[in-house]
């Protein structure tokens, strides 16, 4: 019979990622780039917005540009609250 600590140890040992499904476990980085995503989204919102001073026929190119930039910004805004809230779960 096993003790309660050889259990618990059992029970949370890290799974091995198989290199076969994720290449970057072979050399040991397995990631994202959470900074680099902030930033290109803020980017990629500001550029939609800019676009909008340009030759158009009529407003339906604007209704998209906001309708997206709008989102992105949503998007990011969200991930900002979960960001400074992860710490509580």
């Amino acid at each position: 019979m096993a003790t309660k600590a050889v259990v618990k140890r059992q029970q949370s040992e890290v799974k091995k990622v198989d290199p076969r499904d994720e290449p970057s476990a072979e050399w040991g980085w397995h990631g994202g780039f959470p900074k680099a995503s902030r930033f290109a989204g803020w980017f990629s919102a500001i550029v939609l917005l800019v676009m909008i001073y340009n030759n158009h026929e009529n407003n339906t190119e604007n209704v998209w540009l906001v309708g997206i930039a709008a989102a992105i910004v949503i998007a990011l805004l969200i991930d900002l609250k979960k960001q400074r809230t992860s710490w509580r779960r």
